[in-house]
């Protein structure tokens, strides 16, 4: 019979490429791969909502030394956003209201009128105020807890920067964009302040993540996929 009592796996240390499910927290994706690898040190490098999908990049072992490195490169997302409503969420997650303002009633924004706001003020370096439902701080306490309890929530805006937008495909009320942005971007917050300017209302309803720096979906793999072998380099 064997004894297994005093076995111990391989220190494994490196990057792990993950297509984040939908649905799934960035820290199920954390848990789940610590156990399947039987790994002690596990860190992602920049949360993805649970209604996300795409690249979510796993340091493991010693590479979690890269963590804050990783998490301060660039980042690409296509992301669907739906005119017409809002949500307290900023996300198809959260409870949705139909836009009712007297300006917006009835009218459906023309391309051009999105292009050119997206080319005047959401390009470059730029004020965003944080969602609401976020992992922001407020006197130590997270901006979600207070936004569930029914609390009134007091975010600072913070500087971002974006460096392209493109507009992949529009027929009212959906919008595809792609969005090359730096850190601590919130897509959640593009799609309301859309809405916002545009008089219309709008909220995020698709978003996947394609790109962490150097690391891209084409290299992701799907949770059941994981193992040892498919560590990168750090």
């Amino acid at each position: 019979m064997n004894n297994f009592k005093n076995f111990t796996f391989p220190l494994l240390n490196g990057i792990l490429i993950i297509n984040k499910p939908k649905d799934w927290t960035s820290f199920d994706v954390v848990k789940k791969v610590r156990g399947m690898l039987k790994a002690k040190k596990v860190g992602h490098t920049g949360t993805l909502d649970p209604m996300a999908t795409g690249v979510l990049v796993l340091c493991i072992g010693k590479a979690t030394k890269s963590v804050s490195k990783i998490m301060g490169m660039e980042k690409e997302y296509i992301a669907e956003v739906t005119f017409g409503a809002t949500s307290n969420t900023d996300d198809a997650d959260g409870e949705v209201t139909p836009y009712s303002a007297p300006e917006g009633e009835g009218r459906e924004v023309g391309l051009g009128e999105i292009e050119q706001l997206l080319e005047q003020q959401f390009l470059g370096t730029i004020q965003q105020l944080p969602p609401n439902f976020s992992a922001k701080k407020i006197d130590g306490k997270r901006a979600y807890d207070l936004a569930r309890q029914g609390k009134e929530v007091k975010l600072e805006p913070n500087e971002v920067v974006v460096h392209k937008v493109e507009i992949l495909d529009y027929k009212w009320p959906k919008l595809i964009l792609r969005v090359q942005c730096g850190k601590g971007f919130y897509m959640r917050s593009l799609a309301r302040d859309l809405g916002e300017k545009l008089k219309v209302g709008a909220y995020l309803t698709k978003l996947e993540r394609t790109r962490v720096g150097q690391y891209s979906i084409e290299q992701a793999i799907k949770i059941e996929e994981v193992d040892g072998s498919k560590l990168l380099s750090y």
